[in-house]
């Protein structure tokens, strides 16, 4: 499983916006050279983020990016999904079912029950955690601690994962 570098700069440009500049905004350049991106694609990204609804612009020589809400309203999850959609969207067994008009599988599927459990298990972690639980962390705060249950039959030990 992989996350689009899409998903990841864009995570990582709503951050510097989050944490804001000296006026509390902060500049394509500003984000561009923080985080060693092209400035085109540092735009493209703030473009995306703000069709959203995650960031607004000011245009002007003071002009910059601030966040529409407050951090600790938006999580991580609406990030993504603006970013690049889900993991398994509703639609995935029509976008993959071979040469034929349907899927083969359609009904009783169990590789569509496997993703849609998988999807719920990255929604859990994803929308419990928001930007300011990220900017917390990256401050010396813990952002969460997710507990990991595995089956019986898999299980050596309790595990914990951040």
């Amino acid at each position: 499983m992989k996350f689009s570098s899409q998903e990841e700069y864009g995570i990582r440009c709503l951050l510097e916006v989050a944490r804001g500049g000296a006026d509390g905004s902060v500049t394509i350049p500003e984000i561009s050279r923080k985080e060693g991106l092209t400035e085109p694609y540092v735009a493209k990204l703030l473009m995306v983020l703000r069709k959203g609804g995650l960031i607004n612009s000011t245009r002007g020589h003071s002009g910059g990016y601030t966040l529409a809400r407050p951090a600790n309203e938006i999580r991580v999850g609406q990030v993504l999904e603006i970013l690049g959609g889900k993991l398994y969207e509703d639609d995935f067994c029509e976008r993959h079912v071979g040469v034929q008009q349907t899927c083969s599988h359609a009904d009783g599927c169990s590789i569509k029950s496997l993703w849609n459990k998988v999807q719920a298990a990255v929604d859990a972690v994803v929308d419990s955690i928001t930007l300011a639980d990220i900017v917390r962390e990256e401050n010396g705060g813990e952002l969460i601690q997710v507990q990991t249950q595995k089956p019986d039959r898999f299980r050596t030990s309790p595990e914990v994962h951040a």
